[in-house]
């Protein structure tokens, strides 16, 4: 065999093992099958079709420890223009969050950019998830307005106890 074709071979088969390896690893979701992704229009990301805001009804299982319903807040957080704010609107339902909507208020260019980053992949990341397991860090490139959507999902949290 030579040299050339065995090097193939080799890369060939490490390839394929790393990539059995990721499938493996890699976390296994499932999305509702009526699930929209995120679209940002108007200073706003959206998915599902929530209910209207502040309706809210107990969850009909007993083991959920926030009512059902579309609750709202506004968490702040600092960037190196100063103190920012991002809007959070949660849908919950059995504890999970079944929608979310992200209305940006950017002070500046940058801070419109990076809101409006988070706002186009926080539905991936938080959909379908427990809410009291949310803690989300980086999002899209955006790893500060995190802070102000964890700042909000305590205040949601709070209002749907």
């Amino acid at each position: 065999m030579t040299t050339p074709l065995r090097k193939s071979i080799y890369v060939g088969i490490a390839g394929l093992s790393i990539a059995g390896t990721a499938a493996g690893c890699a976390p296994s979701t499932q999305a509702p099958a009526t699930q929209a992704p995120a679209t940002q229009e108007g200073g706003q990301a959206s998915t599902g079709s929530p209910s209207p805001t502040g309706s809210s009804a107990i969850a009909t299982t007993g083991a959920s420890t926030y009512k059902d319903g579309t609750y709202s807040a506004d968490g702040t957080y600092t960037s190196p223009n100063g103190q920012e704010t991002v809007g959070v609107e949660l849908t919950l339902a059995a504890d999970k969050v079944s929608a979310v909507n992200i209305t940006v208020h950017p002070s500046n260019p940058n801070t419109k950019k990076f809101q409006g980053e988070f706002a186009s992949g926080i539905a991936a990341q938080i959909v379908g998830k427990d809410v009291d397991e949310l803690k989300v860090s980086k999002v899209a490139g955006s790893s500060l307005t995190s802070g102000g959507f964890n700042d909000a999902l305590e205040q949601i949290k709070s209002q749907a106890k």
